[in-house]
């Protein structure tokens, strides 16, 4: 059970404190310069890290929800958890499907997908 909190633990790590960083990046990086193109390629290699580690914190999450879902499934701090990971995950899958060349609706959809995605570790904290 605890390796699977680990790994869960580790994904969730690499998923939020990814989305903290490239939010503070991508700004500065836009100021020094840097062409679409390589904010692109920064984007596309973060986007591969990123869904490794929302994968690793899916599937450890299924692992450690099985032995107690009977008591899981009427709580409902787990419940509203797991419909941000739902909501999250798909706001992230839109916005990596989808090109949209307003940097400000851009700027609006990961801004958002943060924010949920801190929910999640907030709910997940009051566990």
């Amino acid at each position: 059970m605890r390796v699977w909190l680990f790994f869960h633990l580790i994904g969730a790590a690499i998923w939020v404190g990814g989305l903290i960083t490239m939010g503070g990046l991508v700004p500065a990086m836009r100021r020094a310069g840097v062409t679409r193109d390589q904010l692109r390629a920064t984007a596309r290699r973060f986007g591969r890290i990123s869904w490794a580690g929302l994968g690793v914190s899916v599937v450890s999450g299924v692992a450690l929800f099985w032995p107690i879902r009977a008591a899981l499934e009427r709580d409902t701090t787990f419940v509203t958890k797991l419909v941000l990971v739902l909501l999250t995950g798909g706001l992230a899958f839109y916005h990596t499907r989808t090109r949209r060349d307003d940097p400000r609706l851009r700027g609006i959809l990961q801004g958002l997908i943060l924010i949920l995605s801190l929910g999640i570790l907030a709910a997940a904290a009051a566990l």
